[in-house]
């Protein structure tokens, strides 16, 4: 079969043939039909330092993507998953024996072991996962949306932990999971929703996902913004997708007394923070990492069956589609940051 592979440790990635993947008894093996394109996806090619303190080549690389299963593992459990069901993945194989995992909090599990990264991934033909791994998707959950349930599933994760009824949110980056956050945040109630990004290809996708004010941070700041809006106070809730520290101090100088900040957005190094601001403001900081097995995912196919505006708004993330084939192209695309979502079509 095709796949993407880091062949070797340094820069690059090779498209070659390779066996494909035979799964265990509780496995499933599936038919990759789209795979979309991740940050992560890109430290590996680029074999940055977080790359090669984490990869072991010889690696099939990707985890975002949607298939159909074509084989089921002879102790899954019946009704769980069947031959012909189309499905999407979570990327994250737990343990199953530590304390997290125990208590029925897998997404902490201190053992994880990530698809594409610790094992081999889905930009293949076929990809193999455990069953307890496999989200079945309903029918009107297309092969491109269903691509994106992993980002998808950090922006929901992201921004679900705390109530956005006629809140006033600040998201932070307007990469694709910003985007998809301003389009929950504004299906979930939220009053005002403002995105700072330092693109404008990028905030015009939020605008377009639902922000009703997107700011460029190297034209107009956040207090100008709350002008704009007529906000007489800070903001409730701020999502930080970016990772920046710009971006951050000028998040935790515009929040309200109270308010309650969920950090997605992972720093290329160390950065200082206003603790005493936090401390007299009495902040609320979260950290979010990835998402909840599988409370998230339940959350976000409910959201999307429901709501046709929220699916489109979703759908309009995905900026460009690219034949497997032409893989370098599409992440050429996905590093200019000129973009939203990248998908690879491995039907072509």
């Amino acid at each position: 079969m095709r796949a993407l592979v880091k062949p070797q440790a340094g820069p690059g990635l090779e498209l070659i043939e390779v066996a494909e993947p035979h799964g265990g008894p509780t496995d499933v093996k599936i038919r990759v039909l789209r795979a979309g394109l991740c940050g992560t996806d890109l430290h590996i090619q680029g074999w940055d330092p977080w790359a090669a303190a984490t990869l072991a080549p010889p690696l099939v690389v990707g985890h975002e993507f949607y298939g159909e299963v074509v084989e089921v593992g002879e102790d899954v459990p019946a009704g769980t998953v069947a031959v012909g069901d189309r499905v999407s993945g979570e990327g994250h194989v737990v343990c199953g024996h530590c304390r997290n995992c125990r208590a029925g909090r897998r997404h902490l599990c201190i053992n994880t072991i990530g698809v594409g990264v610790n094992r081999d991934g889905a930009f293949a033909d076929y990809v193999v996962i455990p069953a307890s791994n496999v989200y079945v998707q309903p029918p009107e959950i297309e092969p491109d949306l269903g691509a994106v349930f992993d980002p998808l599933g950090n922006a929901t994760h992201t921004a679900l932990q705390w109530s956005m009824v006629g809140e006033d949110v600040l998201i932070t980056g307007a990469g694709p999971i910003g985007v998809m956050a301003t389009a929950i945040a504004r299906h979930a109630g939220a009053r005002h929703v403002v995105v700072t990004d330092l693109s404008d290809v990028r905030l015009k996708l939020a605008a377009g996902a639902g922000a009703g004010l997107v700011v460029n941070t190297s034209r107009q700041t956040l207090r100008e913004a709350q002008a704009a809006l007529g906000m007489r106070e800070g903001f409730d809730i701020a999502l930080e997708m970016s990772g920046a520290s710009a971006a951050v101090a000028e998040l935790i100088d515009n929040m309200n007394h109270g308010g309650r900040v969920a950090m997605l957005g992972l720093p290329k190094q160390p950065y200082p923070i206003d603790w005493g601001k936090v401390i007299t403001h009495m902040l609320t900081i979260k950290g979010i990492y990835g998402r909840e097995m599988f409370d998230t995912w339940y959350a976000m196919g409910a959201m999307l069956q429901t709501s046709p505006t929220l699916a489109d708004a979703v759908r309009s993330v995905i900026t460009h589609r690219v034949p497997a084939a032409q893989w370098a192209e599409a992440f050429d695309i996905a590093r200019s940051g000129q973009c939203g979502k990248v998908i690879m079509n491995w039907e072509d």
